[in-house]
């Protein structure tokens, strides 16, 4: 028995919360994974996990082995980042994750620009708008948008906020105007992103209440991003989140109409584990793109 791999399965089984998890975050059957616990529970005399359907959890004498496991493989994963250089240059290779348009908008044009500063490191860029357990996919960095949950073992940097705006394009607005209140926004065409299960209404804050607008949907699609393309064909007015549309107010093509009904901006946040020490590498990358994110995102 592997006694350091046997360590980094219990890690992995503690922090994902089931078997099935830690065998998609080791690449392992799930067979093995359970396996190797129970090998080594009888090895040890001793059962370290409470097994339910859903979840298992550490016993009292799991916590306390789980604690000298971390420890150990913390301090392998040191020597060999030391004997590799990790700890002297940024080398080596991070998976960052961040929502799929803004990642193609600003993260995927910044990442180029960091992988030309640092030839050493490698990305892995994962752009979706799901929520990505970091853990389980040994994600380094999540750019994350919305209020994040209390976590003791994270640090998070606010980089920005993210407002959700109603926008339409120059064209549209000479033939139609632009609206100035809710009532105005009842005679616009709007396109709207497919929810069957929603009215066909927008949400905005007015003096601080949240108020509920009646639209008229001219055009309906299922992405945001085909919105955006939609309302610079003039085919109506949008919403969206802002950096979904900021390349085309920038060049002109789309405008931002009834700001001051906007809901509360959404905060947006670049989060990573705390580590120490901090690898080079990961250093280098928050230290290069944190600032630039802001700027972006101001």
């Amino acid at each position: 028995m592997d006694r350091l791999e046997v360590m980094s399965v219990i890690v992995a089984v503690t922090e994902t919360g089931s078997f099935s998890a830690a065998s998609r975050r080791l690449k392992t059957p799930v067979a093995t994974v359970s396996r190797q616990v129970a090998e080594l529970e009888d090895r040890l005399k001793a059962q370290l996990f409470q097994r339910s359907p859903r979840r298992v959890t550490l016993t009292d004498a799991g916590r306390s082995y789980i604690d000298a496991c971390k420890r150990i493989i913390e301090q392998v994963d040191d020597a060999e980042r030391e004997l590799s250089g990790e700890y002297r240059t940024p080398k080596g290779d991070l998976a960052v994750t961040a929502p799929w348009g803004l990642g193609h908008t600003h993260l995927l044009p910044l990442a180029v620009e960091f992988l030309n500063a640092y030839p050493e490191i490698g990305l892995r860029l994962v752009l979706t708008d799901r929520v990505v357990n970091t853990v389980e996919e040994n994600i380094d960095v999540a750019i994350r948008i919305g209020p994040l949950p209390d976590s003791s073992s994270k640090i998070a940097t606010r980089i920005g906020s993210i407002r959700v705006v109603v926008c339409g394009s120059p064209a549209y607005f000479a033939a139609k105007g632009k609206p100035k209140s809710l009532a105005e926004l009842r005679d616009h065409d709007c396109i709207t992103i497919d929810d069957v299960a929603a009215p066909p209404a927008w949400k905005f804050s007015k003096n601080g209440r949240t108020v509920v607008a009646p639209i008229r949907t001219r055009l309906t699609v299922n992405t945001s991003e085909a919105a955006v393309l939609a309302a610079i064909a003039s085919m109506g007015v949008a919403r969206v989140m802002s950096y979904k549309m900021d390349t085309a107010r920038r060049a002109g093509t789309l405008e931002i109409v009834l700001e001051d009904l906007e809901p509360e901006p959404m905060p947006a946040h670049i989060v990573y584990a705390q580590r120490k020490p901090v690898p080079l590498k990961l250093r280098a990358f928050l230290n290069w793109m944190t600032p630039r994110l802001k700027a972006r995102l101001a």
